[in-house]
């Protein structure tokens, strides 16, 4: 399995807590970080907006990113919400196990 982060914002610290938790609890991310007071600068419909939002981290591995961005939809306010996702090129190899170790494996059917 390839490991990955997921960066997700969110509108609201409520909006980013109920979206972390429910990916943990859903165990398709092993941890999500929830870093407040993002200050975001981008296009929208035509003009620049500037937005204060929550920025989620989530470690996972990359066969459950469409999972990740099935629930991230469906329980956010935007209507094109970020979901982005990077390869984790190294990292304590013990950490990554348990990342692993961590996901809800898919069963096989």
């Amino acid at each position: 399995m390839d490991e990955i982060v997921v960066l997700v914002t969110a509108g609201s610290e409520t909006e980013a807590t109920n979206i972390a938790k429910a990916l943990v609890e859903q165990q398709i991310v092993a941890c999500v970080n929830v870093l407040p007071g993002v200050q975001s600068i981008f296009q929208w419909e035509g003009r620049v907006v500037e937005e204060r939002e929550w920025l989620l981290v989530a470690k996972t591995v990359n066969k459950m990113f469409d999972r990740v961005v099935t629930t991230v939809k469906s329980l956010h306010s935007y209507q094109v919400p970020e979901v982005i996702a990077l390869p984790i090129q190294q990292g304590l190899p013990e950490y990554l196990s348990w990342v692993r170790d961590v996901i809800k494996q898919p069963s096989s059917t």
